[in-house]
């Protein structure tokens, strides 16, 4: 977990940085990280910024812990993890969690396979009975997660965009993303016409089903973790668009050291959206299917009976009952 890091570090920006300077100060990470890469409670003006004071109080407190539980697997942060064991030893690495929830009920249900248990909202499965009468990897899924939200101006960009590509695209749009919503207006016809030939809109669906989907051929993201460990395990390659938080050196993650998709934070215009999308679905599809198959082989295999994850979710079970035997002696 490379936000670990960067919290312990406490880098600050101030308004007036040059944003893609380099982050020298982060251990491991000298050589990629710039200012517009780190999380987004680092771009304070001043140091007694709120948010800022919260994420300090907190993170100081670590050197507390008798030990670290992470959603990540060996196989895809080793570094970072090497590092932070060097301050905390017991570090439990058990993702992705999606993945080994599955691998550990695989033998005893099959109700996983028809339910999707990670749902915040109610899903729309009309989404799937789209997706089978398109061709194989010729969609790009569009989700920014269940918190991100954008202005009508950002949605209208992004939807240009999407339509201006002239690629099949999958977009959940729940219902409470979109910002200024009075005074809409009506959707422009070109917009209209080339959604309803190529697109599908969807309040939300079933992710791992869809990520899974032979269709799929790439995914617009706002890098939420979640989302970005449910694309490297589904082998598929990732728009990023963060919006908060950790997502910021999410994505940069995903373009620079895993090169697993392109990172377009700070940025939303259509000429780029269209680029990029066809990018990712034409120019560059067989050297990043390259890289997030083997990915997503890593992933599986962290999971499955015998692997990393597999036998740290066991071993952190035993620590945690051998603690509980000895606060009853």
């Amino acid at each position: 977990m490379s936000n670990f890091l960067l919290m312990r570090s406490m880098v600050i920006t101030l308004e007036n940085e040059d944003m893609d300077c380099l982050v020298r100060s982060v251990p491991g990470m000298e050589n990629f990280l710039r200012i517009r890469d780190l999380p987004s409670f680092c771009r304070a003006s001043n140091l007694t910024d709120p948010n800022l004071q919260y994420v300090k109080n907190m993170t100081r407190q670590s050197p507390r812990a008798h030990a670290l539980i992470l959603n990540t697997f060996e196989d895809l942060e080793g570094p970072v993890l090497s590092y932070i064991r060097t301050k905390c030893p017991k570090t439990y690495t058990i993702g992705p969690l999606h993945a080994l929830l599955k691998s550990k009920l695989e033998s005893k249900t099959t109700l996983l396979q028809s339910q999707s248990p990670n749902s915040l909202f109610e899903v729309d499965k009309s989404c799937m009975v789209w997706l089978n009468a398109q061709p194989l990897k010729s969609v790009i899924y569009v989700s920014f997660g269940s918190i991100t939200v954008v202005t009508k101006e950002e949605l209208m960009e992004f939807w240009y965009g999407l339509v201006n590509s002239k690629k099949r695209f999958l977009w959940a749009i729940r219902p409470n993303l979109v910002t200024q919503k009075d005074g809409e207006g009506q959707i422009p016809h070109e917009l209209v016409k080339g959604t309803k030939d190529r697109g599908y809109m969807v309040g939300w669906v079933p992710q791992e089903e869809v990520l899974a989907h032979e269709a799929v051929g790439g995914v617009l993201t706002h890098s939420g973790w979640n989302s970005t460990l449910e694309s490297i395990v589904a082998g598929v390659p990732m728009i990023c668009w963060p919006y908060f938080a950790d997502q910021q050196v999410n994505s940069r993650f995903v373009s620079e050291i895993w090169k697993l998709g392109m990172d377009m934070k700070d940025v939303c215009d259509r000429v780029i959206v269209e680029k990029m999308v066809n990018h990712l679905m034409e120019e560059r599809i067989e050297i990043f299917m390259k890289s997030t198959v083997e990915k997503a082989r890593l992933a599986k295999e962290s999971v499955t009976k015998g692997g990393p994850s597999y036998c740290n979710l066991d071993h952190l079970i035993k620590d945690i009952w051998l603690m509980s035997m000895t606060t009853t002696k």
